[in-house]
């Protein structure tokens, strides 16, 4: 808010002094007790001279205040001169001396209302023009309801850190409630050393009465709002004075504004959270997605001040990221922005995107007019955040500074294990965090978004300085170990269901704790090996999900070789080889890790771990089939059904049933895969795993194509593939939209096939996208969709005729799925191809598949290429045809 400069100074009972050494002090950015420091007096000194309580100080107190401010030749004499209460010599050179503006020691009125009339005591200035604001109107009209409501609470404490944007709001709000309804509406600006008297004098003159007492006269028992801006300056005499207005105007309500509540009875405390900010996984996004974010529009708003180009598509991506990079502060935004007049957004990000807490303002070009830390001193973020920092206890710092490690949002448990007593490292003795975070929530420290469990974050410029801070400390070794063991815990809680009826929820529950988990994995290789493999061993299955196999897979070879995880339990490093193979399947390198796989199955049967050895049977029977080894294959899953049905582990023979239906689909045997998927289904039911049941439907789907039931194919997939979006299955998603482009083209319906070949082709590039790795590099590789994809384009051709086309595709099918681990793809590719080339040559190599892979070729395709077979060539055999 804007200061009284309407009376000129000494008309407020202040001498000529006192306003002459609030200018020279401001000028020079000192504080009354930075001033007192400097020139060797007290600092009650100083404040009595600002408010003109000592007219006549003593000459070496003036000698030592004006040599303390740097004063020489006319300014001095100005200066001597006030202070003895005569004129300077040179009236002509004193008049080049900055105006003495009026010291903000004691607090301005300043006020709105339907007339001056309506105030008979004076008239009022009106309150500064509200700023137009971006991101808030839902805080303007809660506030402007909760402030005119007859029952609402007296004050209202608008708090938060510096520059995020409080006083914009709380003009905002004082100009809606005045336009809302007839009442009064004032604001007072809080100055330094402000005492109850001051604060109810300013109140008073604000709504034009003549004294404090006769404020409930002048109001008349009308409703009235009085803002009170920066509270922070002088807490205390504005807690006692709000205590005197509550008890002699009850129509009164305040509405405040400073870094901590004022602490009065029946306050109601409003944090001020910075400006929502596109979140990561939104890149790349366009300029309408993000203009919907009020950072970024706020962002774009303040540019066009200084550049007449808005941004372009290249600097969209920085854009995104200098709003997430500054946090949402409007502050920060404001000072980045104006950089924009010599940067682009690229070099802003490379420039200032790690030295956010550097970003300075000066007083020209302060954004807030309630904000005036340090006087007029240029301000970094840093000073705005330290001010806030200071307000803490020590041990509030300390958790501070420990609650800095997290790198997404983080819930109550994360904190409660993060904050245990170093003795209890893992937090078996409760300490409630909730107060501590309700004292930072309280300053503005914290922000609290959405109802989930991960919904508290430090604001980026408060975490950046508790992070200086910490690392100052010496504690960011110790703070950073115990990090990597709470997501470590935290992970080994989760991984359980990541193979059970709640899989939809865990796997969120990770994708919410990535950027943490990915920063645990890396300090914690480093550091303390161990607890990272126990930390990658309950990661696989997730890294498997969401199409991380390759990263996944590097992590957990790469601490199976660290010679310092050697002696880690025997258990822990079978199942982080069992993980490391699982996740070679996923793109073609079970050869690899076959021999390491047995090696686990040994040790874990050797023990006497069921779980574990139904586990490695499992592994094994994935990585037999992807070598080649189907019989073996076979056998495993055979032995995974007996070992789980012996046990009474219903998923566990959900999923040999599941193995053993694909071998019967090898063979050819689709009336013993349907079998086999009705009691995969049956099984899944009574486990309550949803994902199993979608996934034996789905598979029942494929046989029902390949049994040449095309329109049935058509619709049992489509009613799963919807469900594997929800349980978040990318790879069985996109085999299950194969299985219905497949069967529309070979049912002859090209044009419905081309569209749900299009949305396979999207998936796989959203899912690549998706499965980045983890600590940034190449995306997951495409290994099913070319085959498949080429499968469908080659059926679209032939249906329509053009064989030419068709053998291309065919021939491409082929070559896509030759690393692939499904090998009828490949066989039927090699079937399409032999029957449009008329090349009997492929017959050679489709035999030679069929052999390498145990597949038997299905009546329909051996009818196919009954008229291409050699005379003398063997047919094939029995009611499968096997190859």
């Amino acid at each position: 808010m804007a200061p009284d400069h309407g009376r000129p100074p000494g008309a407020d009972g202040r001498t000529g002094l006192s306003a002459l050494l609030r200018a020279h002090r401001h000028a020079a950015g000192l504080t009354q007790s930075d001033l007192a420091a400097r020139a060797g007096v007290g600092v009650r000194t100083v404040r009595d001279l600002e408010r003109g309580r000592s007219a006549r100080p003593q000459r070496t107190t003036v000698d030592l205040l004006a040599g303390a401010l740097g004063l020489a030749g006319p300014a001095r004499a100005a200066f001597v001169a006030a202070a003895r209460g005569t004129t300077p010599a040179d009236p002509a050179r004193a008049a080049d001396e900055p105006p003495a503006a009026p010291p903000p020691s004691v607090p301005h009125p300043v006020g709105v209302g339907p007339s001056s009339a309506a105030h008979p005591g004076g008239t009022p200035i009106a309150l500064p023009p509200p700023v137009a604001l971006i991101g808030r109107e839902r805080d303007v009209a809660e506030l402007v309801e909760l402030l005119t409501t007859d029952h609402g609470p007296p004050v209202v404490s608008l708090v938060g850190l510096a520059g995020v944007g409080k006083t914009a709001l709380a003009l905002a709000v004082a100009h809606a409630v005045a336009g809302r309804a007839p009442r009064e509406v004032a604001g007072v600006l809080v100055g330094e050393g402000s005492d109850p008297a001051d604060v109810l004098s300013a109140a008073a003159a604000a709504f034009g009465a003549a004294r404090a007492s006769d404020l409930a006269v002048q109001l008349a028992a009308r409703p009235a709002l009085l803002l009170i801006d920066a509270v922070e300056r002088a807490p205390d005499p504005v807690a006692g004075a709000l205590h005197r207005l509550a008890g002699a105007v009850p129509t009164l309500r305040v509405l405040v504004t400073g870094r901590h509540p004022v602490g009065v009875p029946g306050e109601r405390v409003w944090p001020v959270p910075p400006l929502d900010v596109p979140p990561p996984e939104l890149d790349p996004a366009g300029p309408d997605v993000l203009a919907g974010y009020p950072a970024v529009a706020l962002f774009t708003a303040r540019l066009a001040r200084v550049r007449r180009e808005p941004p372009d598509p290249d600097e969209l991506p920085a854009l995104a990221a200098l709003a997430r990079r500054l946090g949402g502060l409007p502050l920060a935004i404001e000072l980045m922005a104006a950089r924009g007049r010599i940067l682009d957004l690229n070099e802003l990000l490379d420039r200032y995107g790690d030295r956010v807490l550097d970003l300075a303002t000066s007083p020209a070009q302060r954004p807030d007019p309630g904000w005036t830390p340090g006087g007029g001193a240029t301000v970094t973020l840093r000073d705005a955040v330290a001010a806030s920092y200071r307000l803490l206890a020590p041990d509030e710092r300390a958790a501070l500074r420990r609650l800095s490690v997290f790198r997404n949002r983080w819930s109550v448990e994360l904190a409660e294990e993060m904050l245990a007593d170093d003795a209890d490292p893992e937090g078996t003795v409760s300490i409630d965090p909730v107060p501590l975070l309700d004292r930072f929530l309280q300053l503005g420290l914290l922000s609290v978004r959405g109802t989930g469990p991960f919904r508290f974050r430090l604001l980026d410029a408060v975490r950046e300085f508790a992070t200086e801070r910490k690392i100052g400390a010496g504690e960011r070794h110790d703070v950073r170990r115990r990090h990597a063991e709470v997501f470590a815990r935290l992970v080994a809680r989760t991984a359980p269901d990541l193979a059970g009826p709640l899989l939809t929820s865990a796997v969120r529950r990770l994708d919410e704790a990535t950027g943490d988990i990915t920063a645990a994995l890396a300090h914690a290789a480093v550091d303390d090996p161990t607890t990272a493999l126990r930390l990658a061993v309950g990661l696989a299955r997730w890294w498997r999900f969401r199409g991380r196999d390759v990263v996944g897979r590097q992590w957990l070879r790469r601490l199976l070789a660290d010679p310092r995880t050697a002696a880690a339990d025997p258990g822990l490093r079978a199942r982080a080889v069992l993980g490391a193979a699982r996740l070679a399947v996923e793109h073609g390198a079970a050869e690899q890790e076959l021999a390491a796989a047995r090696d686990a199955w040994a040790i874990l049967h050797r023990a006497g771990d069921v779980a574990g050895e139904l586990e490695a049977r499992a592994v094994l029977c994935a990585l037999l089939g992807a070598t080649g080894g189907h019989d073996e294959a076979r056998d495993q899953a055979a032995a995974v059904l007996a070992l789980a049905t012996r046990h009474g582990r219903l998923r566990d023979m959900a999923v040999a049933q599941h193995s053993l239906a694909w071998h019967d689909i090898r063979v050819g045997d689709l009336a013993g895969a349907r079998r086999r998927l009705a009691a995969m289904d049956r099984l899944a039911a009574q486990s309550g795993e949803r994902r199993l049941r979608l996934l034996a439907r789905a598979d029942l789907a494929e046989v029902t194509r390949l049994e040449g039931r095309y329109a049935d194919a058509v619709e049992q997939g489509r009613r799963v593939a919807a469900g594997l979006v929800e349980v978040g299955d990318p790879g069985h998603r996109r085999r299950a939209l194969g299985t219905i482009g497949l069967a529309l083209a070979q049912d002859g319906r090209p044009d419905e096939a081309a569209e749900v070949l299009a949305g396979l082709r999207t998936c796989a590039a959203g899912d690549a996208a998706l499965g980045t790795e983890l600590l940034g590099g190449r995306p997951g590789e495409s290994r099913f969709e070319d085959g498949i994809c080429a499968l469908i384009e080659a059926n679209i051709a032939l249906h329509r005729a053009d064989r030419e086309l068709a053998a291309e595709w065919f021939a491409a099918a082929a070559e896509g799925t030759v690393a692939g681990q499904d090998r009828r793809d490949l066989v039927e590719a090699l079937v399409g191809l032999a029957a449009s080339t008329r090349d009997a040559a492929v017959l050679d190599r489709l035999d030679a598949a069929c052999r390498r892979s145990g597949i038997s070729l299905l009546p329909r395709e051996a009818e196919v290429l009954a008229p291409l077979r050699r005379p003398g060539r063997p047919e094939p055999t029995g009611p499968a045809r096997r190859c």
